[in-house]
């Protein structure tokens, strides 16, 4: 085979793995999943499929993460329009559950969302990272977690944290204020 066709074939493995694992790959992954044995080439194949993708799509795209891993997915600005479609939900129902909790409560440590939410938390704080829908800031050896302007481009969501409130949680619970206050005696 000469170097046209295994850059071709290396170049489909590529995509084949980018388009089935449906989650972001390291790039270690990417490397055996091409066949070249080369972290150099696999990352100029890379570059060259992500330029392709730009140039022939409007709503996909195949990106590096800050993490360092690569990943193929709709663009954010797109997804209002396959929620009808898409036949797998992006995130499990827990882990949409600490999401919805973190938006809703940020600034929230992680120790404050593992009395709440349990220790499945910290798998979903990793999940919901690697998806950049949240980010933290180190306040001593404290997680304080806080969504992503990614989380928000995704579900639709424009504005500060009030406009954030406001357009998620429609229904939440508000204090009732005649219990709030001392009875009289």
């Amino acid at each position: 085979m000469n170097r046209v066709d295994s850059t071709k074939v290396a170049t489909a493995n590529i995509e084949a793995a980018l388009y089935s694992s449906g989650r972001p790959m390291r790039i270690e992954e990417i490397i055996r999943a091409s066949s070249t044995g080369s972290r150099q080439r696999t990352l100029a194949i890379l570059d060259s499929i992500m330029k392709k993708t730009r140039a022939a799509f409007y709503a996909i795209e195949v990106i590096k993460q800050p993490d360092e891993t690569y990943v193929l997915q709709l663009k954010p600005e797109y997804s209002s329009v396959i929620r009808n479609y898409a036949s797998k939900p992006i995130l499990a129902n827990a882990t949409l559950k600490t999401l919805s909790y973190i938006a809703y409560a940020q600034p929230i440590s992680s120790k404050q969302l593992v009395e709440v939410r349990g220790n499945g938390v910290y798998g979903h704080l990793k999940e919901l990272r690697q998806l950049d829908f949240v980010q933290y800031e180190s306040v001593g050896r404290t997680k304080i977690f806080t969504t992503t302007t990614k989380f928000q481009k995704y579900f639709g969501i424009s504005g500060g944290q009030d406009m954030l409130k406001s357009r998620l949680f429609k229904h939440a619970r508000t204090p009732n204020k005649k219990a709030d206050t001392p009875a009289a005696s």
